[in-house]
């Protein structure tokens, strides 16, 4: 990775992790589930609200951790909005791989989804520190546990 894009990157997170977006208790939400990973300390609770066709009309969260964890949640909670929960799954499991794997798999992923994995880019680069992936990752899990009507998950 080229030294200005990883620059730029360092700056998206520290944005987000400084103030993140969406960072609230959902009062109105549908459903919401609890994360923690504790090798780190990260604790996030996400919040999901369900609009009358059944897909994702606001996402929030509350939390501490680290740098990561916090800007990883502020992304997600801002790209849900809209989605249906399928397709927020989806975008979970194409965001643990740009995570995890050198490469982008871009053809398999949906159309709909690659602009949001663009945004996501910035938080790839935990893939070269496989510690700081669960940092990463753990708001997506939270989320998914939150779809799913499980109240935690332990980012282990």
């Amino acid at each position: 990775m080229r030294a200005d894009l990883r620059d730029l990157y360092q700056a998206v997170i520290l944005e987000h992790a400084r103030s993140p977006r969406n960072f609230a208790r959902l009062e109105n939400a549908t459903t919401s589930a609890h994360g923690h990973n504790p090798m780190c300390g990260d604790e996030v609770t996400v919040f999901v609200r369900l609009d009358e066709a059944g897909r994702i009309g606001e996402a929030a969260f509350e939390g501490n951790g680290c740098a990561i964890c916090l800007a990883s949640a502020s992304l997600m909670t801002g790209l849900l909005r809209g989605r249906s929960p399928e397709a927020a799954e989806r975008l979970s499991e194409a965001f643990a791989r740009l995570c995890s794997e050198d490469g982008s798999e871009e053809d398999a992923v949906a159309a709909e989804d690659r602009e949001a994995l663009r945004q996501l880019e910035a938080l790839s680069g935990v893939r070269a520190f496989p510690v700081r992936i669960r940092c990463a990752t753990l708001p997506w899990q939270t989320m998914r546990a939150a779809l799913h009507d499980e109240s935690e998950v332990c980012g282990e």
